[in-house]
């Protein structure tokens, strides 16, 4: 059902959106990084961080 389509999903708790194909770190309004989980905790940036808090 999720073929062909854009979702876009905001959570509290990341693992809501661990298997999402894109996913984007924001800080202060802006997006400041974006890939796939590997990808992300690979750059330790802010998804990395709020992963390792919960």
């Amino acid at each position: 059902a999720r073929e062909g389509r854009t979702t876009i999903v905001i959570a509290h708790r990341l693992s809501t959106v661990r298997n999402a194909d894109v996913i984007a770190g924001f800080e202060d309004g802006v997006i400041v990084e974006q890939g796939s989980h590997s990808e992300l905790m690979k750059k330790e940036g802010v998804y990395f961080k709020l992963v390792n808090v919960q």
